[in-house]
């Protein structure tokens, strides 16, 4: 209770103190060089030791001046020093002063200004946004991006407060909603997914060097989609208005754990590029595939990333200019897992009916081209146009080798299973953007864009192989006793995925105040969104015959049983899910597509009510169809529509208790669409021991949401904020175990209601700002912290009865009740960074960054077993960068210091294995059983950047 009351005390007197005191802050620009920010100029009051320097951004501020008039002086090494007489400080208020300098002439008082434009990714920037937004938002710059070391969106997106990357991938959980409640946007405009199974695309293929700043916005505003219940995240391509530069980075590295195998094996046919494919033989039935069963072994797994960038502007008239700026990338990297992979345990006697040990090795490449061209005609008009192709591709060899069926297929170990896979794929976007200012009144802003997303997997591989006798597990293994055809395949998946956006939005400003700001605004708007889905699959199964005439194999050199044995020997037969090659569809790929069309119309409202009180209110009509459309194995030809119209609301308001302190609140009504692989009945198998497949009676969920927060900017770059939230979902969707002889995967809505709440606290702060006076320059030295915490509550009925009665489908949960899938208690991030100028425009700047999450619920406990659960861990990042002058700088990054081990587990089971006895049946005692364990290793580059 003491250490309340003296939190509360400090709190109260600072809120007391910045009422009594005022604040100076602005931009200086360098007129020298086309108004560019002038960082590191010595601000000070005349008269006194009071002052700043300005940032990278030639921002500034100097706080807690007593009411008053100042002059202010301005001085940069060769330029001419700026004095400016008559500046005013009013308690509780910040005076800004936006100042241009030059090297060869004083400031004319009419070149001085008092609006404050700031650039996207600077941290001061966009914090300075957020304190002046309505809304609760959110953003993270590119400056922020490079100190934390976050390579990509979903890494930066985890240091955000409330905010967890899902392992293993490039999704997030905002608030411990995952996938389906979040969307995607690039320059405000919608992106496709790059995966079937997923909503979203996979943040993880957008590298920060194409980033100016990420934009997330937990809150519903009406001028956004209303398929939103976490949070929309808006990716602001990286933009250039400068003088002319040329930017090379090369970066080498490794992985722990992949540098630490004696041998590291890939799959036979992709290249060192990404960009391979591969097309179905023309007669397949006659085993005429071209590519090897077994892996091969590679190169040394060494990292690498090279990236290429430049940009220029110029003037064509006096208020006429064209920028452009363009970036080339490609990064390779090399992973390696080893560890346990078992299935879900039996009810009975505890023990996981598949149990194996696991080994991936998998290398992924990432290749990027992005260019933007942008014109601005006078001071009302710009246009822009915005390219950027994405290549992403992964390789994986995975060998499972124990037990695959407990009762049935190795039951006492000696199985073995190899899945060699490609994946790749390719995004294409093209955008068109454009803003007019047609009067101080009246703004419309429009953009278009054009996304195409190819996605394939050519030829994946997959080989089980048994032990000859059950009894001798480590004894010789053939093809004799494996019953199902699918255990041996080549499989050949295809996703074409195009869509049409468009935006357009017009706003009128009134009732301008003593500021000569407007107190009013109104915007209408519309948002089209268009998208074709073509998907189709077809898999060669080989099916074994003759059981006791089936020789040895050797699972190192399955090509050569092949070779031995073509088809005509008797020995097995080529058959795809509809057939062997005598019926005439056995070729026709199983398909499923579509159309989704989603118009709306919106209009927002925000007036400010008062210096303190603005309101932020808006309301939003969408029109949704999704037509979908299959022909499958599992219920033939079909078709299946969803029709919808969605009214939904949404409030925020703002109350400013000082210059410093803000209170918001917001809340609003949003829905969650189900995708069309959720809806499709095709069976997927994409992992072993995992198939799913879509439920076409799913409908859409209902989101109420709720936020309040109070915020304190204790200077420009600093900021304490705590809030929190609420939600109410109707119909949650969710995936669960189906109840059936095969325990496939599906989804369906679970129950009537979901909640959620938490709470969330953020910190950022300056422990020290220092300047040294040199003979020629001015020398910084900064150490500053920061860091999240957010706690979180979830909860949602489960209900079995509810899936039977609205679905074809049957369901058994284990339980009534469950927290929200990908939704953990506990979520940290904290940081810590240092930097420190040794010469002029040498410095040197390091970053400590941590995160934790704590367990998180994967999947559904069902048929008697507990929930699947994600085990918490910490994860800790050291990034270094130095700079020698102007044209070069060396980094050093060191990520997942302390490699834990990733585990999942399943809760509730009636045992758990003797893992120093694993070949007993049996189990120790009650407690959960270790479904999946193994390091990720950690990862370390350096790197070269050389500016030209």
């Amino acid at each position: 209770m003491k250490h309340i009351f003296t939190v509360c005390l400090l709190l109260t007197i600072t809120i007391l103190s910045a009422q009594e005191k005022g604040s100076i802050v602005g931009k200086l620009t360098d007129k020298e060089v086309n108004n560019e920010p002038l960082a590191f100029a010595n601000v000070i009051i005349k008269g006194t030791t009071i002052g700043t320097t300005s940032d990278f951004d030639g921002l500034y501020e100097i706080a807690s001046l007593d009411p008053g008039t100042y002059t202010i002086q301005v001085s940069y090494l060769g330029y001419e020093t700026a004095e400016i007489p008559g500046i005013e400080v009013v308690a509780g208020k910040v005076t800004t002063l936006n100042v241009p300098m030059s090297a060869s002439e004083g400031v004319s008082l009419d070149e001085v200004t008092v609006t404050t434009v700031a650039r996207k990714d600077s941290e001061t920037a966009l914090l300075l946004d957020q304190k002046k937004t309505v809304t609760l938002e959110t953003a993270i710059g590119a400056q922020e991006l490079a100190r934390k070391g976050a390579n990509d969106a979903a890494t930066a997106l985890s240091k955000v407060t409330g905010i967890s990357k899902e392992e293993g991938s490039g999704n997030v959980y905002v608030r411990g909603l995952g996938d389906r409640f979040n969307i995607t946007t690039l320059n405000g405009l919608p992106l496709p997914s790059n995966n079937t199974s997923k909503k979203n695309i996979d943040l993880g293929i957008f590298s920060t060097s194409i980033i100016e700043s990420i934009g997330i916005d937990k809150t519903f505003n009406a001028s956004n989609y209303g398929d939103f219940g976490g949070a929309n995240i808006n990716i602001l391509s990286r933009d250039y208005n400068g003088s002319g530069f040329f930017e090379l980075t090369a970066q080498s590295g490794a992985n722990t754990e992949a540098i630490g195998v004696d041998n590291f094996y890939l799959n036979d046919g992709p290249d060192f590029s990404g960009f391979y494919n591969s097309d179905i033989p023309n007669n397949p039935f006659s085993n005429t595939f071209s590519t090897s069963w077994d892996r091969k072994k590679t190169a040394s797994p060494i990292n690498s990333k090279f990236i290429l960038k430049g940009g220029d502007s110029y003037n064509l008239g006096e208020n006429t200019r064209l920028n452009f700026f363009a970036i080339g990338s490609f990064a390779n990297n090399n992973n390696y897992r080893q560890g346990v992979n078992r299935g879900a345990p039996n009810v009975g006697n505890g023990l996981p009916n598949s149990d194996f040990d696991y080994e991936r090795f998998s290398y992924i490449t990432s290749t990027t081209l992005m260019s933007n061209i942008g014109l601005r005609l006078g001071t009302g008009n710009s246009i822009k146009y915005n390219f950027l192709l994405l290549n992403n591709s992964e390789q994986k060899q995975e060998e499972f080798t124990g037990i695959i069926d407990r009762e049935d297929d190795a039951p006492e170990g000696g199985g073995f299973i190899q899945r060699a896979t490609f994946d790749r794929t390719s995004l294409y976007i093209h955008q068109l953007l454009g803003e007019h200012n047609i009067n101080e009144n009246l703004e419309i802003n429009w953009g278009t864009a054009y996304n195409y997303v190819k996605n394939v997997i050519p030829d994946r591989r997959q080989n089980t192989l048994l032990p000859v006798k059950n009894n001798q597990p480590d004894g010789p293994k053939s093809f004799a006793l494996v019953s199902a055809a699918s255990e041996n395949h080549r499989f050949y998946q295809e996703l074409d995925e195009e869509e049409i956006a468009a935006n357009i939005s017009s706003t009128y400003k009134f009732e301008k105040n003593a500021e000569e700001e407007f107190n009013g605004k109104i915007t209408l708007g519309y948002n089209g969104r268009f998208k074709n889905v073509d998907f189709d699959a077809t898999q060669f199964n080989y099916q074994f015959l003759n059981v006791a005439q089936q020789p040895e194999v050797n699972p190192r050199n399955i090509d050569a049983y092949f070779e031995e044995n073509p088809l005509s020997s008797g020995l097995y037969q080529i058959r795809t899910f509809r057939g062997p090659s005598s019926f005439a569809d056995a070729l026709l790929p199983q398909t499923y597509g579509g159309e989704q069309q989603i118009n709306a119309a919106f209009i927002t409202f925000e007036y400010s009510f008062s210096t303190k009180f603005t309101l932020f209110a808006g309301a939003r009509g969408e029109q949704i169809t999704q037509d979908i459309n299959w022909n499958t194995v599992i219920q033939g030809e079909g078709n299946n529509n969803l029709d919808i119209f969605e009214f939904l609301p949404s409030l925020a308001l703002k109350y400013a208790l000082n210059d410093k302190n803000n209170l918001r609140f917001a809340a609003s009504r949003t829905y969650t669409l189900p995708q069309f692989k959720e809806r499709a009945p095709f069976l997927f198998q994409e992992e072993i021991n995992q198939d799913s497949f879509g439920n076409p009676d799913l409908v859409n969920s209902i989101n109420y949401n709720f936020d309040l927060r109070w915020e304190l900017f204790p200077s420009s770059s600093e900021l304490i904020s705590l809030g929190v939230f609420g939600k109410l979902i109707q119909d949650p969707i969710n995936t669960f175990l189906v109840v059936s002889a095969a325990n496939d995967l599906s989804y369906a809505n679970t129950g009537d209601t979901a909640t959620a709440f938490g709470a969330e606290l953020e910190v950022r702060l300056n422990i020290l700002d220092h300047e040294k006076e040199t003979e020629n320059t001015f020398l910084k030295e900064a150490l500053t912290i920061g860091g999240n915490i957010s706690y979180l509550n979830t909860n949602q009925e489960l209900d079995s009865k509810k899936v039977s009665s609205e679905t074809s489908l049957s369901a058994a949960f284990t339980n009534t009740e469950a927290p929200l899938q990908g939704a953990s208690d506990i979520l940290l991030n904290g940081d810590i960074s240092y930097y420190l100028e040794f010469a002029e425009e040498k410095n040197f700047r390091s970053t400590l960054a941590a995160n934790y999450f704590s367990e998180r619920l994967y999947a559904l406990g069902s048929t008697g077993r507990g929930h699947l659960i994600d085990k918490g861990y910490v994860t800790l990042d050291l990034i270094s960068k130095a700079e020698f002058g102007k044209h070069i700088g060396i980094g050093l990054n060191l990520r997942n210091l302390l490699n834990p081990i990733i585990k999942r587990v399943n809760e509730n089971a009636k045992g758990k294995l003797d893992l120093e006895n694993p070949a007993i049946p049996g189990f120790l005692e009650d407690g959960p059983v270790t479904v999946l364990s193994y390091r990720r290793g950690m990862d370390l580059s350096a790197s070269l950047t050389y500016k030209f």
